[in-house]
This record gives structure tokens, sequence and C-alpha cells, in this order.
């Protein structure tokens, strides 16, 4: 599953904040993601992302 700049993804565990849904800032080795409920920034590993990743919720059009 290809993640580009601009999804936002849901994970496995959520946030403190209660937020399981997170945007997509960054891709690359590391993915920097922003929580969608408190605006907080996290930068994790990508093997990470991928084995928690639960789905795409939206994916914006690149145009």
């Amino acid at each position: 599953m290809e993640i580009i700049v601009g999804d936002i993804i849901k994970l496995k565990k959520q946030h403190p904040c209660g937020s399981q849904e997170w945007e997509v800032l960054r891709v690359g080795m590391d993915f920097r993601l922003k929580c969608m409920g408190c605006d907080h920034q996290v930068m994790l590993p990508r093997k990470q992302v991928e084995k928690s990743l639960r789905g795409i919720r939206d994916r914006k059009a690149m145009g």
C-alpha cells in the first residue's frame, strides 16, 4: 500500500488525546505524522508505520 503526503491514515494504537487518525506530512525512511485530534507531530520509522497501519481514510488527489 503506497502512502503519500496528504493522506489521512488510521493506526492501530490511539494517541493519548483519543484520536487514531493521522495526517501524513512527510514520507521517506521516516514518516512525519500530525495527530488529527490535537495537532501534535511525531516522526516514526517507515517500518513501524507500515506495521501499525489499519487503513487510509482520505486520499488527497494529486493534481
